[in-house]
């Protein structure tokens, strides 16, 4: 369990109106998903497996419905390369296995984009009310969702359509956005949670620009004129699916970064979907070469290509495997909470105070409370659940000052090293006070943390 799975864990387990009360000081922005885990919770307890599982089944969910839209578009072959191709990508694979909300949005949005094109091949209130329902459930799951708007909206402008679907995609469009606003201003005022988030670095672009190249490429492949020519009614569907997948491949995740410039908020969790549109271009160029290898190829040789393209499949898997089994261990996240909280039960005594530097790795220690037992948090002045937030209420630096002196023993947890120190008050005395009064008795490295004992001079 990583850090923001371990939110998800002990916001689930509060009481409704715990959770209620909370969401209007925090975490607005996941408040539904909440209250679905904590009804999951209710019905099939609150193991990891429980955790998980929507994530698991929302991602089948997701890679059917690609196979359906690819099918439904072009045929049964690009519908069935573009599902299995969603599965096996890494930033899929990486959510389907998160106990959070972002493989659920992604299903919805994977719906939404399956009914937006029913709604134009066959227009109707019931079709469009359906569609809209959809991108409002996957607005209130997070509100980011609703970028796949626009994306939607440049596809229909791309297709050229008559003016009485694009006023009904309007109409759902609009309706949705509404539905969803209250959400947006409430977690408006709560944008302070993500202030650290920060711009993108060199890693993250050049993934960007990886998927969005990769995506293009397949896209210019797939559409592609070939010789003999393509069945006009085959090409147009691949161009169909072509317009629908390139802009949400690029749109969702270009206004984030367009919106960052004011005020930093790109993850690429947050448009999880623009993968959705990833697989369906692979689906329909892996399909493309399969029309060419059997055009240009001598009849025997032609007639072994599903024994080729069975390997060259077999090949993809075998050297994904790695990055596979790497996404199923605690290296894949940014911590593990499980491994910090071990730590922290062999190095600390019944005597010991402990410290959390920043204040919000307190929830490092929310989902394992047994681990932290008998050990008194210096600067927690309210807990999460009292004072209905996710990390609690610390005390004044003065305050912490004089219950950090009182103390000879204390265990540290905080960020790995290199990592940006908080400027407050309250976290600059924790600082000091342990710098210029305590000595370093055991420091050990776990992954996305630290944690270290701290004593008196001549006490470790």
């Amino acid at each position: 369990m990583w850090r923001d799975e371990s939110v998800t864990y002990q916001v689930a387990r509060r009481s409704l109106s715990e959770i209620w009360h909370l969401l209007g000081n925090a975490d607005a922005v996941h408040g539904l998903y909440y209250f679905l885990m904590h009804a999951l919770f209710a019905v099939g307890g609150d193991s990891l497996v429980t955790l998980r599982l929507p994530s698991v089944l929302a991602t089948s969910v997701s890679a059917f419905l690609v196979a359906a839209t690819g099918n439904r578009l072009v045929g049964p072959r690009t519908g069935l390369i573009g599902g299995l191709a969603f599965a096996l990508l890494p930033m899929v694979q990486m959510y389907a296995q998160e106990g959070r909300s972002y493989a659920m949005v992604c299903a919805l949005i994977a719906l939404s984009t399956y009914l937006l094109v029913g709604a134009v091949d066959n227009s109707s209130r019931r079709r469009w009310t359906a569609y809209a329902l959809t991108v409002v459930a996957a607005g209130w799951l997070h509100e980011f969702a609703v970028l796949a708007l626009p994306a939607h909206g440049l596809t229909l402008y791309l297709s050229r359509l008559p003016r009485a679907p694009m006023r009904s995609w309007a109409v759902a469009a609009g309706l949705s956005v509404v539905a969803v606003a209250p959400l947006a201003l409430r977690s408006t005022g709560q944008s302070g949670q993500v202030s650290w988030i920060g711009w993108p670095h060199p890693g993250e672009w050049l993934v960007i620009a990886a998927v969005t190249l990769v995506g293009v490429l397949c896209a210019g492949y797939a559409t592609k004129p070939a010789e003999p020519a393509t069945g006009t009614r085959a090409r147009a569907g691949v161009l169909r699916l072509v317009r629908l997948a390139l802009p949400l491949l690029i749109a969702p995740t270009a206004t984030l970064l367009l919106a960052s410039l004011h005020d930093p908020m790109y993850l690429d969790r947050y448009v999880l979907y623009s993968q959705l549109a990833l697989a369906l271009l692979i689906g329909a160029a892996v399909d493309r070469l399969w029309d060419a290898a059997g055009r240009t190829a001598q009849p025997a040789v032609s007639r072994s290509r599903a024994v080729v393209f069975g390997a060259a499949a077999a090949g993809v898997v075998v050297a994904l495997l790695p990055v596979t089994l790497q996404m199923r261990t605690p290296d894949s996240r940014k911590d593990d909470v499980t491994a910090i909280a071990a730590q922290v039960r062999t190095m600390a005594s019944d005597d010991a105070g402990v410290l959390f530097m920043p204040a919000r790795r307190r929830e490092w220690a929310l989902s394992y409370p047994d681990d932290f037992r008998g050990l008194t948090d210096l600067a927690l002045r309210r807990g999460p659940r009292a004072g209905n937030t996710l990390e609690g209420t610390e005390f004044s630096a003065d305050r912490i000052r004089v219950r950090l002196r009182a103390f000879g023993r204390i265990v540290a947890l905080t960020d790995p090293p290199g990592q940006p120190e908080d400027a407050f008050p309250e976290e600059a005395v924790k600082r000091d006070v342990l710098r210029q009064e305590f000595v370093v008795c055991r420091r050990v490295q776990v992954k996305g943390g630290q944690v270290t004992l701290y004593a008196r001079p001549g006490r470790c």
